[in-house]
């Protein structure tokens, strides 16, 4: 096998979770729940460890449908528990104690499995260097049905995220629209977590809606920026952890935090004007 055959796939992984990402990215930081991820992909993972512990393999069918099912539960929670004003209890409060008890809970569950710990260890960590290519076939099937629900739903997504209170004017049942958000966002997040692991997947989400804000306002240029970024900054990383013998999503955050560290200080340096 030739480098280009062995890292094809985690390129290629890694463009189709930046395309999905860096436009939730968008939602999440309008939003002001950075952590959100973490949280629901933590949720996931004690859905998985629940699963195993039932006697379900921890690739099957029903671990996944068992992981999916606790992240809609943590949907219900965000999407209840939402604010479109000041309050004396921040929702990224309530994110982060949600993120804390499922945490705890999931080495309390953990403490009983006797065996394949280290594989559920793993679902947090990730291995997209591993990626098979019927597995990003699947995740871009996935991820292309949710894209096309929120190109659908887009405009009422959009104003929920960027002004809140406008939708409540018009009338809008913004809880449950909030349901449908945090919803598709945990199909998402418990498909990346698997491949990526938490905090690559958190990287995706986060750094290319940052990057793009230091730049525009418009949201299609905020997302070209984020695609553009997340696609170079992906074979930078994949690149870097081949000749460098590195994990592949230790380096592609390293590159992450590289990138967005040059990028702040291009944006010092240029005039104060927004696209």
């Amino acid at each position: 096998m030739t480098v280009f055959e062995l890292l094809l796939p985690a390129f290629v992984a890694a463009l189709i979770l930046t395309g999905i990402h860096a436009y939730l990215g968008v939602h999440v930081v309008e939003r002001g729940v950075i952590f959100v991820d973490l949280s629901l992909a933590q949720i996931a993972a004690l859905g998985t460890t629940v699963a195993y512990l039932l006697g379900y393999d921890l690739h099957s069918t029903a671990a996944y449908l068992c992981s999916l099912s606790f992240t809609f539960l943590g949907a219900g929670v965000f999407a209840m528990t939402r604010v479109h004003h000041k309050t004396r209890i921040p929702q990224e409060a309530i994110i982060g104690i949600v993120y804390a008890v499922a945490a705890a809970v999931s080495m309390l569950v953990m403490s009983k499995a006797t065996q394949e710990t280290e594989h559920l260890k793993h679902m947090l960590v990730g291995n997209i260097l591993s990626v098979s290519w019927p597995e990003i076939a699947k995740t871009a099937l996935l991820y292309a049905l949710v894209g096309a629900f929120h190109f659908i739903f887009r405009h009422r997504f959009l104003l929920i995220s960027m002004n809140g209170e406008e939708a409540e004017r018009r009338g809008w049942n913004v809880r449950f629209w909030d349901f449908l958000f945090y919803v598709s966002f945990g199909v998402v997040v418990t498909s990346s977590v698997a491949i990526a692991g938490v905090l690559l997947v958190f990287c995706f989400l986060i750094v290319p809606s940052v990057a793009a804000m230091l730049f525009a306002e418009r949201l299609w240029t905020r997302l070209a920026i984020g695609w553009s970024l997340g696609a170079v900054v992906s074979a930078a990383g994949v690149m870097l952890s081949f000749e460098l013998d590195l994990p592949t999503g230790a380096a592609i955050v390293a590159t992450f935090g590289a990138a967005l560290l040059l990028l702040a200080g291009v944006r010092l340096l240029l005039p104060r004007r927004t696209a």
